[in-house]
């Protein structure tokens, strides 16, 4: 098969951006990098980014429900900001409890991403570097399962490691395939 043949629209497209896929896989490489070597750092403050977050959107979604119409709306709009302001509240005033919390969330997101990813993987396929994006999908996979097997005991460092090492073999994906494009 020649390169017109096994290229399609979506192949057409995606080598378009290469250039901003090496910039954003070399971004999350050396974001990853700092994570990973200041794993308690880097696990405070995404706990305390998270809960921040929730904090405000909590404060804004808890407000703009009284600018509702209908009890089912406001009431459902109150309770969702009411549950994110006290979410947000626990882990800005106990990062290192809600890093507990959120290291068990982070496993879920991480299996979620590997699935995405050697989907990802498999629709790059046949172009050079598809491999790339299989093996960043089957680490989030595999980061998932350590989670799962290890809290909440690893929990004071595992979510700056686990997130230090997803944006390390992300950003390394992004970058064959760019490579591979190019």
């Amino acid at each position: 098969m020649t390169d017109t043949q096994t290229d399609t629209a979506f192949h057409g497209r995606i080598r378009g951006s290469s250039g901003q896929l090496l910039w954003l896989g070399l971004a999350m490489t050396l974001l990853g990098i700092v994570a990973v070597i200041f794993p308690m750092a880097s696990t405070l403050v995404a706990a305390l980014l998270v809960g921040w977050t929730l904090l405000f959107g909590g404060a804004l979604t808890f407000i703009g429900s009284f600018s509702m119409h209908g009890t089912g709306p406001f009431f459902g709009a109150l309770l969702s900001g009411l549950l994110s302001l006290a979410a947000g509240a626990f882990i800005v005033f106990s990062p290192l409890a809600g890093a507990v919390a959120l290291t068990l969330l982070i496993g879920f997101v991480f299996m979620i991403q590997g699935a995405f990813e050697i989907f990802f993987a498999f629709e790059l396929r046949p172009l050079p570097g598809w491999w790339g994006m299989l093996l960043s999908g089957l680490a989030s996979a595999v980061l998932a399962i350590i989670i799962a097997t290890g809290w909440p005991a690893i929990s004071t460092i595992a979510l700056g490691i686990l997130l230090g090492v997803n944006f390390i073999t992300t950003g390394l994906g992004y970058i064959a395939i760019s490579r591979a494009l190019k």
